[in-house]
């Protein structure tokens, strides 16, 4: 049976692939195009502005005082209801950004560097649907914490102790298909995406994982978690450019000069797990190796001189295709891509770049609500 639901929904996969176009790190200006017009025509029906509780005007009496005084009750009894109603549609519209706490048996361990984006937007994941989780923070130099591993990158989630899942968007797929579709294992889930041997433009072999942006749930499943009729696969493409290309401006932003690269890794070796003499060497001697790299990537990536302007389109780019009447690109509630976009963007906060982008684009109030949709009970 899951061998079959595998089959069905690799077929849709193929299906998509012919019909959906291709992110490229290299060829971002064909993007804008494309995503400006993502939100018109769509519609969500989970209420808003647009529900509201009307009271009819009260109407003459006739047939005395007893009449008169059962309508009063009648109508006393239905104005409390009124206000009882308004006063939980409030509290319900406070909350509509936080996903409901779905109550699962595992026990997940994350492996991380605290300011891996990677890692972060797993975290986002956990976080916005309320899963208890537990971290370890991974020496990034000597990484004994992962030596069990045969796979050296994190993030690593453990599940249950016993299996074992690799890169970030392996990762966040396999568990929303999880928490939709709950009669399959981790397990079984998890060979839907298997592993693969590729070689990267330097043509270095590396392991990629097939169908990692998609969340393997049936029709009806698919039906109700994607509504609109393109919303499937602008979640895909917006993952695909989260990993693709967003990710790939971070490092020569946060170390665009060298004060901007110590000022990054005083906040590296303050968050991540350092020796005393590691964290010196690592702030001083990596600040400045970074700073060469982040020239290199720049290169490598075809970015501007100023690389502030390439992150500032593109997160105006991002914030266009969520369009002006949306709060999300999920629409009332953060999809995947959401999470995906807002976990990149948050190990930049504390620094000059993060600042910066806040000032010059419009993603703030987006942001903001990210903010508030993630953050975990303490």
């Amino acid at each position: 049976m899951m061998a079959a639901a595998c089959a069905r929904t690799l077929g849709k996969v193929a299906r998509l692939a012919l019909d959906t176009p291709t992110c490229r790190v290299t060829n971002t200006a064909a993007i804008a195009p494309r995503i400006s017009t993502r939100c018109q025509g769509r519609a969500y029906g989970t209420g808003g502005a647009g529900s509201r509780c009307g009271t009819p005007l009260a109407a003459p009496v006739r047939g005395g005082g007893r009449v008169l005084g059962c309508a009063f009750l009648l109508g006393g009894g239905f104005g409390l209801y009124q206000t009882v109603k308004l006063t939980l549609q409030r509290h319900l519209a406070e909350e509509e950004t936080k996903a409901p706490e779905l109550g699962t048996d595992l026990k997940l361990t994350l492996y991380q560097y605290k300011t891996c984006p990677f890692c972060s937007k797993v975290r986002a994941f956990l976080d916005y649907h309320g899963l208890p989780y537990e971290i370890v923070e991974v020496n990034p130099v000597m990484r004994q914490e992962i030596k069990w591993s045969t796979y050296r990158k994190v993030p690593i989630l453990m599940v249950n102790g016993t299996v074992q899942l690799n890169d970030s968007s392996v990762i966040i797929s396999v568990l929303k298909t999880y928490l939709i579709s709950r009669e399959k294992t981790i397990s079984e889930i998890l060979s839907c995406y298997p592993e693969m041997k590729a070689k990267n433009d330097s043509g270095k072999d590396i392991i990629e994982f097939g169908n990692k942006y998609w969340v393997m749930v049936r029709d009806a499943d698919a039906d109700r978690l994607y509504p609109g009729k393109d919303d499937r696969k602008e979640e895909i493409k917006w993952r695909k450019w989260t990993d693709e290309w967003l990710v790939h401006l971070i490092s020569p932003n946060v170390y665009r000069t060298p004060t901007e690269a110590l000022a990054s890794f005083d906040y590296i070796v303050r968050e991540g797990k350092f020796g005393t003499f590691e964290g010196f060497f690592a702030k001083y001697f990596g600040a400045a190796a970074m700073w060469i790299i982040a020239k290199r990537l720049k290169n490598r990536h075809h970015l501007q001189d100023d690389v502030r302007q390439d992150l500032y389109k593109a997160v105006n780019d991002w914030v266009a295709a969520i369009g002006k009447n949306n709060k999300f690109m999920g629409g009332d509630q953060p999809n995947l891509a959401d999470l995906a976009v807002f976990g990149v963007l948050r190990v930049t906060e504390g620094l000059q770049a993060f600042d910066e982008m806040m000032e010059h684009t419009k993603v703030k109030k987006w942001y903001r609500r990210m903010q508030k949709a993630t953050q975990r009970e303490s």
